[in-house]
């Protein structure tokens, strides 16, 4: 479902006189149906800048990611829309979320995209807050108000409320108290056994343990400074 071949990143330094900077060559890796896989390696060795270019947000410099066959190399916007809207989910570390709407029309709104009615939406979303431990009376407020942990509950409860073929989680537990992150875990087990690819970041070496069926250390991915 994923698949990174020969790619590379530079990133241009305009702040720096339009200095040109290498982080990644060529990266591989897969990621099939019913695997969770687990990025590793030191702090700015390339997890998040991997993860950002099979999302779609960083343009890769050379090699090729295909995500259920969908080419990213050089795809349109549009494309990458339609990729994320059904097939490619997305936990980040922070709720981004427009300014003042409900945390129930916030995890909803996925569904409401593919078209599902808005009393099926708001159950779903409502049924999957509950298990995320989001009181009922929070529901109606933005969740930009929330703890620290709520909002990631709820960022969770949005990556989670459609069983996207494939998931990129990026540290989805760093958040959480001990029982919040059960929970979870459990969720990410019961995507992962439904077959659902999944590429994580994980700090956390027992939810590594718990959840994923193998690592991969991008550290030999980099480029030497």
């Amino acid at each position: 479902m994923i698949t990174v071949r020969d790619v590379a990143k530079r990133f241009t330094l305009h702040n720096q006189g339009g200095a040109v900077l290498e982080v990644m060559a060529d990266a591989r890796l897969e990621v099939g149906p019913g695997e969770c896989v687990g990025l590793v390696g030191a702090s700015g060795a390339g997890k998040s800048t991997l993860m950002r270019m099979i999302w779609g947000n960083y343009r890769i410099n050379a090699g090729s990611i295909q995500v259920a066959g969908v080419e990213l190399a050089g795809a349109a916007p549009r494309d990458v829309i339609a990729l994320r809207r059904g097939t490619l989910g997305h936990v980040s570390q922070f709720l981004r979320v427009v300014p003042r709407v409900p945390t129930l029309a916030v995890v909803a709104e996925p569904l409401r995209t593919l078209g599902v009615d808005v009393a099926e939406a708001e159950s779903q979303a409502g049924a999957i807050l509950t298990r995320l431990n989001i009181p009922e009376r929070l529901w109606p407020l933005s969740p930009t108000t929330f703890s620290g942990g709520e909002q990631q509950r709820v960022n969770i409860a949005r990556g989670f409320v459609h069983p996207w073929p494939v998931l990129l989680l990026d540290e989805p537990t760093a958040s959480l108290d001990a029982a919040n992150r059960a929970v979870v875990l459990s969720m990410i087990g019961e995507a992962r056994d439904r077959g659902a690819a999944i590429l994580g970041i994980f700090h956390d070496e027992s939810a590594r343990a718990q959840v994923c069926t193998r690592l991969v250390d991008v550290s030999g991915f980099a480029v030497a400074a």
